[in-house]
């Protein structure tokens, strides 16, 4: 796990995904094909190469996103990923092609490129004064708060796709106060014996996350 981001994509606060999806980005497609990135944890391209039949049937979102083992990194595994209200809500607003890819490219021929929707969400990000910011932050944001919220990494790894738990570790953000709250913990097996005015020695209480990091409805 990373202390500091070390060249990483930068971790998202609950504020600047709410700026960004409320005036950086500025259509329904742009706030779906990115509202994907995050609330699936996934790669740009993945979200880019999603065909329609992936995400709806027969008009209506499916409970569950596919994301097809031919547009994975390494082309490892299928996914299938819960679709929570939030993404739910935008992938409804998304006035979407009956069939082909859900974001065509330009003049509709093929996806849209990756290179295109990062310019994007460059142009959003400079639009509400974001800076470090880029198309891998929301995979990096996501899977830090499931890490944070005590989601195991074996299950988390179900959701990202990666190989191994190796690789799923370096995407996750490790917060000083969060280590320093850690170790804080160490006094329960103090060599003094009793360490506090109660006459005990107590776990300490750390917040793992801070309310204000993320939106509540992503754990």
């Amino acid at each position: 796990m990373k202390i500091d981001r070390h060249g990483q994509a930068k971790i998202l606060t609950q504020v600047e995904i709410q700026l960004l999806f409320s005036q950086g980005l500025q259509t329904d497609r742009d706030r779906a094909l990115f509202g994907i990135c995050l609330y699936c944890c996934c790669r740009i391209n993945e979200a880019c190469t999603l065909s329609v039949n992936d995400v709806y049937s027969k008009g209506r979102v499916r409970p569950e996103l596919l994301i097809r083992k031919g547009n994975t990194k390494g082309k490892l595994a299928t996914r299938s990923i819960p679709v929570i209200e939030d993404l739910r809500g935008l992938l409804k607003a998304y006035r979407h092609p009956e069939a082909g890819y859900l974001f065509p490219g330009r003049w509709g021929k093929g996806h849209i490129n990756s290179d295109s929707a990062a310019r994007i969400l460059r142009e959003a990000f400079e639009r509400v004064g974001i800076e470090g910011g880029s198309t891998h932050s929301f995979r990096r944001t996501g899977l830090t708060q499931l890490s944070n919220a005590g989601i195991p990494l074996r299950v988390i790894q179900e959701i990202s796709g990666h190989n191994n738990l190796e690789q799923l570790q370096k995407y996750l953000e490790v917060k000083p106060e969060q280590v320093r709250g850690a170790v804080a913990a160490l006094s329960m097996i103090s060599h003094v014996g009793e360490s506090n005015s109660e006459g005990y020695v107590g776990k300490y209480g750390y917040d793992d996350v801070s309310s204000t990091d993320l939106p509540e409805r992503l754990t």
